[in-house]
């Protein structure tokens, strides 16, 4: 069995892991918000102020920084006041973006807070460029969060709330070079300065603005608005997905594929590094002092709709070859932690790289889900700088120190055999593992049946100063090392 050295160097103190780097996604598409998140106060399925109790309790255990709302595309056709007031009196809006569905916004803005308070996470909110104005900008961040005697913080308490909402994020638009107005950075970066103007800060907490970034390699967008409007923004958002072969429109299966497959996906997932890097460089330029947050907003595997399934819903199915490359995302957000300090996987339930499934009453936790619940360790610790004694494709690595404990996340990405992982450079006392795999690569946790893919306690056991754990083929784990 080939032997992975990874070698610590916690004399290396580098920065903090910004627990925002784990945040999520919530759409307006398919059953991410309508029968996933929210189902209303007279459904059978139990809920707390119309939100499914089940849903909440599993996010809960991922520890969620922030979640972002209403989109996606979805944001820039959403008219933020026919989500407010009583439910009976909102009017229904169409979902041209996806599905073609009716919807009868009963999931608007106290609705979301309401889910922000329950997952005890901050909210970051979307705004409409696109078709909004900066009128409806400006008045819908005023609703949320002015304390004054105002004719916008008086409709909110006429409304149920009294006091304002934190909001800590606000994107002034969304993929304003594509669904959100197919834009030009120039004129972009002229709009978003005048949109920004508006989104004012009413209350003590300062809201962090989030300008609309690039499409995966599309430089030219991030230079025009690093020059143009960087002293203005907090973040700029930055949206990749990982997509089989890297081509358009996602080709293949979710849920059938080979080693070929497999190692294409995890190859496209290993180049957002490369990506991060081309245009962390160009708004060195600008920001030095990374004042300005490289955020990965929209990220996770795009594969073709499952099969019988409205194909507007992009709902899809989830193994343990997405659970490694959501691993393969955090190791290279840990990498670039003092320039990527915010990161949103698509999406929360249902839709895309999914924590959740639902059907009805039943729900499922997929092999994403677990990674996330595994990693939560390094949210705010310590990152500690590392080698592996392995090529990328081979095995991965990331670590971080809190207190007296050092957290290390490994990955085995050879698809046939098992590798033992020996972790020097750190003086441990004791050491304790988890593991996730699954017997077949192409297994799937469904809702309303046992679980095939969930982590179990993996031997760790400490020989000649080094920590030593045997992963399975394709598998995930972390290791805590008393120190």
């Amino acid at each position: 069995m080939k032997e992975i050295v990874v070698s610590l160097r916690a004399e290396e103190a580098g920065p903090k892991i910004s627990p925002d780097l784990y945040g999520h996604f919530a759409e307006h598409l398919g059953g991410c918000i309508y029968g996933g998140l929210w189902v209303g106060e007279d459904s059978e399925i139990p809920n707390v102020r119309g939100i499914r109790s089940d849903v909440v309790a599993a996010l809960r255990e991922l520890k969620i920084p922030n979640l972002r709302w209403p989109g996606g595309c979805f944001a820039d056709e959403y008219h933020w006041m026919d989500g407010i007031g009583p439910l009976k009196d909102r009017p229904s809006i169409f979902n041209s973006h996806w599905g073609g569905v009716v919807e009868n916004n009963h999931f608007g803005t106290h609705e979301f807070f309401e889910l922000c308070e329950q997952l005890d996470c901050d909210a970051y909110v979307c705004g409409n460029v696109g078709s909004g104005t900066v009128l409806e900008m400006q008045q819908w961040v005023e609703y949320m969060t002015s304390p004054a005697t105002s004719p916008m913080a008086d409709l909110r308490r006429q409304n149920g709330r009294e006091e304002p909402w934190r909001l800590t994020w606000f994107g002034v638009g969304n993929e304003s070079w594509g669904c959100g107005g197919h834009m030009r950075p120039e004129y972009y970066s002229d709009l978003y300065r005048r949109y920004n103007t508006y989104v004012r800060t009413y209350g003590e907490h300062k809201i962090q603005r989030v300008a609309c970034g690039p499409s995966d390699g599309d430089f030219n967008w991030t230079r025009v608005l690093m020059e143009n409007s960087g002293r203005h923004m907090d973040a700029l958002a930055f949206h990749s997905y990982t997509i089989l072969n890297g081509t358009w429109p996602p080709s293949g299966s979710a849920t059938e594929f080979g080693e070929i497959e497999y190692e294409s996906l995890l190859r496209e997932a290993r180049k957002k590094e490369e990506l991060i890097v081309k245009h962390s460089e160009i708004m060195d330029e600008f920001d030095p002092e990374k004042r300005v947050n490289l955020a990965m907003d929209e990220w996770g595997v795009w594969h073709p709709s499952e099969e019988g399934t409205n194909p507007g819903f992009l709902r899809q199915q989830n193994t343990m070859r997405d659970a490694l490359v959501a691993a393969v995302h955090f190791e290279i957000f840990h990498r670039h932690c003092e320039r990527v300090r915010l990161a949103n996987i698509a999406q929360m339930v249902n839709v895309l790289q999914a924590m959740i499934l639902t059907d009805g009453v039943d729900m499922a936790l997929t092999p994403t889900y677990h990674v996330f619940r595994m990693n939560r360790v390094h949210q705010g610790a310590q990152r500690v700088s590392l080698a592996v004694g392995a090529e990328p494709e081979e095995a991965g690595a990331t670590a971080s120190a809190e207190s007296s404990t050092v957290s290390v996340s490994l990955t085995n990405l050879d698809l046939g055999e098992c590798r033992t992982f020996a972790i020097d450079g750190v003086d441990a006392k004791s050491a304790t593992a988890e593991v996730l795999a699954s017997a077949s690569i192409t297994e799937v946790n469904r809702p309303g049946q046992p679980p095939k893919v969930e982590p179990q306690p993996l031997a760790a056991r400490l020989e000649g100063g080094r920590v030593m754990v045997e992963l399975p083929p394709a598998s995930f784990a972390v290791v805590s090392i008393l120190v």
